[in-house]
């Protein structure tokens, strides 16, 4: 069942009959968030000695213990540090966050990217553990950067284009307070036709700082007033210097004091009053409200999760959540698709491949095939024509066995002769005259 409340429709307050007890509510939402305690963080953006550290121990009345940063480093480094504060009953975390070396590169011109990118990486915690399932926003430690003070240098007449490069990137992302640095190195009319200058360049650069709220009626006429100041004129101090009968924190010079408290001095009671005790809980607000959620959108938008579709229609999550799923499911059919083709490419490419190699592999069988019959032929033949030598040597051997046979016979006579001449009537011949006589005599 639903139903829609008319726009038009008046709404009517309707009277107690007696004490009910919501009127407690404000007490314990007061309760609830003293006992959680507070968070709160600031970026502290400014070049090297400008006096980011000295002005926040001066701002919170305490000295807090940095650890020791290099500045020779060639990019810039974000150094956080976290602190546990208490005044009466309220706990506060507060987060510093420096930018080391910020300014001190001769290449200037990415000066500003580490500050956008720990800016989007605290948000992207935050989105984080809310789109978990099971959430706890409530106890986890907050570190979306909720005022940005930029430190800028006394320095010259006007902004230097990094100041105004930077402070023209971060103004969408948290909320810019400018501070004109050591104030007290310029004389008035030199500080206040350089605040309007400042003023007047962000105007035309389109950059937008931090405006004090004034739709609050408590606060709507401080607020104004303290619109027309900035950027606020700073000193810091944490020496104690008696003026009079009163210690106040100041720094000393040979020609007199600056009292950091003193408003006809500097503006650092302003810049307190309007950072911490008026308007800390609208940056903390605004930082949530305004930027995060643009944050927040463009992630989303980026998931393709939007509120209306392109007809400028609204829609609800689920509807949203379907056609995603929608599409996603559309995009796993088409890319699973391309991956079977491609394995089916695949196979046929390595089926190809392998009747190649088939092919080249048989013509070699057949190329070894031919080699090894003809090697075979030409050793049968070879074969062949050492049978014939063998029995050619072998009928030479049988007719030399015969001759030798025949020779021993020759020999075996000879030797007789030889004998019957040693007993011849006629005397002792010699051998060769014997043989001669005798084959004459046989003769």
């Amino acid at each position: 069942m639903s139903f829609q409340i008319r726009q038009n429709e008046e709404k009517r307050t309707i009277e107690l009959n007696g004490h009910v007890g919501f009127d407690s509510l404000p007490d314990q939402l007061v309760s609830k968030s003293v006992a959680q305690g507070f968070s709160f963080n600031i970026l502290c953006v400014g070049e090297t000695g400008v006096g980011k550290s000295t002005l926040m121990n001066t701002l919170f009345n305490t000295t807090f213990e940095n650890e020791e940063a290099s500045h020779y480093g060639n990019k810039v480094h974000l150094h956080p540090q976290t602190y546990e504060l208490q005044e009466s009953n309220v706990n506060l975390k507060l987060t510093i966050v420096h930018t080391v070396g910020f300014g001190d590169q001769i290449n200037r011109e990415e000066s500003f990217k580490p500050i956008l990118e720990y800016i989007d990486t605290q948000f992207e915690k935050y989105l984080e553990e809310e789109l978990k399932i099971k959430r706890s926003l409530f106890s986890c430690h907050d570190t979306r950067i909720h005022a940005c003070l930029y430190f800028i240098a006394p320095s010259g007449h006007s902004l230097k284009s990094l100041d105004l490069v930077t402070m023209k990137k971060l103004d969408s992302k948290v909320n810019i307070i400018p501070v004109i640095a050591k104030a007290d190195t310029v004389n008035r009319s030199e500080l206040d036709k350089l605040k309007i200058k400042i003023m007047s360049e962000l105007v035309s650069n389109g950059v937008q700082i931090y405006q004090f709220p004034t739709e609050d009626e408590a606060v709507a006429e401080i607020n104004s007033s303290m619109n027309t100041h900035l950027p606020f004129a700073v000193v810091g101090s944490v020496e104690n210097v008696k003026v009079g009968n009163k210690l106040v924190k100041a720094r000393l010079y040979p020609w007199g004091s600056v009292q950091v408290e003193n408003e006809n001095h500097c503006d650092f009671v302003k810049l307190r009053e309007m950072l911490v005790r008026v308007n800390m809980e609208d940056l903390r607000e605004q930082t949530h409200a305004r930027h995060y959620e643009l944050y927040r959108r463009c992630k989303l938008e980026e998931m393709g999760f939007k509120d209306t579709d392109p007809d400028s229609k609204s829609f609800s999550l689920q509807e949203t959540y379907e056609a995603k799923r929608k599409e996603f499911l559309t995009d796993l059919q088409r890319k699973e698709e391309e991956m079977r083709q491609m394995f089916v490419n695949k196979v046929k490419e390595a089926e190809a491949e392998l009747k190649e190699k088939e092919k080249e592999l048989h013509e070699r069988f057949e190329q070894l095939k031919r080699m090894h019959q003809e090697e075979k032929k030409t050793l049968e033949e070879k074969r062949r024509n050492l049978e014939e030598e063998m029995n050619a040597f072998n009928r030479r051997k049988v007719a030399a066995e015969t001759l030798m046979g025949q020779a021993t016979t020759f020999k075996e006579l000879i030797f007789l002769v030889r004998a019957q001449d040693c007993i011849s009537p006629f005397g002792l011949y010699s051998a060769h005259e014997n043989v001669g006589w005798t084959w004459n005599l046989t003769l």
